[in-house]
């Protein structure tokens, strides 16, 4: 029996765990045994806990109960929690997934006790190193021995970097082995959005119109704690939906809400709570999430996810931030790049408002990446 030991922390790999635990528990329950660790990275009851109940994953073997803190803190802690767990459990492969401390962490605690790891979301780049993430997915990459890109731009991505793509068994953190194998979060989308369509009522709740309104999320620091750059998100979003007389649905990370009123200018922050079109909500469930953005109109984020999810569910996306690693989206034109700008916010609403012609090839594979990661993991093993 291969024995994994998942590394979750954030309420994104969460979910993804979900898809690679479901086909481990549906096809490879006879192979592969896991064991579950969460680094408390993200404690808020909404942004992690009620995840584990709705999609099925068992609790988790072990919580490290880290919390918020400065980046090397947080990291630090989570190391040596890594590590003592590591050694305890001596799994044949640490799982990782995506770009968070918990993700270094991770990477940094397995590489330096010679245990391989398996990056899931390998190859993504943002080419901004001023993103935290960037250095977090980058440094995992290079410790990694299968790593597993959700895009062929990933892939590519790693051969660029002097990947091999050639190499051959037995694969090693000096002898890695890179795949082109589909998106796990699109093999969710498709699992869980008829459960969706059943378990959430915040269409309802809220009363929105189907196609009638827009779903925003905002969280990233380089927006929420730079007081120019948020003024100049919300300045956008009052003016389109209040000119649009659209609704406009804030399901608020918990560090954007108490930074608004403080970064936000006065006159903007009293223009924000009193537009009846903007409903800032608390952060939502996982299917209260996939109901939002199949129901959207036009999806505006700075989440890595959300934009792919946009695109899972065939919706325009408007992304604040500079870059984006899902570049095929953008290159597709289902997606604008508008960063901080208000003009360039304001402009791509109108643009998508105005264009009913898009279209959505199938460029996240097949819905059964997290089986591929499976059958990798197991001929690796042998």
């Amino acid at each position: 029996m291969i024995k994994i030991l998942t590394i979750i922390g954030a309420r994104p790999q969460i979910i993804k765990a979900a898809a690679l635990n479901r086909a481990i528990r549906n096809k490879f329950c006879n192979k592969i045994t896991e064991i579950i660790v969460h680094t408390g990275q993200h404690y808020d009851e909404n942004m992690s806990n009620v995840f584990f109940g709705e999609m099925q994953i068992p609790k988790p073997d072990y919580n490290l109960n880290v919390g918020s803190a400065g980046h090397g803190n947080q990291t630090a802690q989570m190391i040596v929690g890594i590590e003592e767990i590591l050694l305890i459990e001596k799994p044949d492969f640490i799982i990782l997934y995506g770009d968070t401390n918990s993700t270094l962490a991770g990477a940094v605690a397995a590489a330096k006790i010679h245990i391989p790891i398996v990056h899931i979301e390998a190859g993504l780049r943002s080419f901004n190193k001023n993103m935290p993430e960037e250095i977090n997915r980058i440094t995992c990459d290079h410790a990694s021995t299968l790593l597993f890109s959700p895009t062929k731009t990933g892939f590519n991505n790693l051969v660029k970097e002097g990947f091999n793509t050639d190499n051959k068994p037995s694969f090693t953190i000096d002898n890695p082995q890179i795949y082109h194998c589909g998106d796990v979060m699109f093999d969710n989308s498709l699992h869980f959005s008829e459960i969706a369509e059943n378990k959430s009522n915040i269409i309802n709740k809220l009363n929105l119109q189907k196609n009638q309104f827009i779903l925003g999320t905002i969280h990233r620091d380089n927006n929420t704690d730079k007081s120019n750059r948020l003024n100049a998100i919300f300045s956008a979003l009052n003016k389109i939906s209040t000119k649009n007389k659209i609704t406009t649905v804030l399901p608020l990370h918990p560090r954007t809400s108490k930074l608004l009123k403080k970064n936000l200018s006065k006159e903007l922050y009293q223009e924000i709570f009193n537009n009846h079109f903007i409903k800032i909500v608390k952060p939502v469930s996982f299917f209260d999430m996939i109901a939002l953005e199949k129901n959207a109109k036009i999806i505006m984020t700075d989440s890595g996810g959300v934009q792919k999810e946009a695109y899972f569910f065939e919706k325009p996306c408007i992304i604040m931030r500079s870059e984006t690693e899902w570049v095929e989206i953008v290159e597709n034109k289902t997606a604008i790049v508008a960063d901080a700008d208000e003009q360039k916010i304001i402009d791509s609403f109108n643009f998508f408002d105005n264009n009913k012609e898009l279209t959505y090839p199938k460029i996240f594979g097949d819905g059964r990446a997290a089986e591929f990661i499976c059958e990798e993991i197991i001929k690796t093993a042998k």
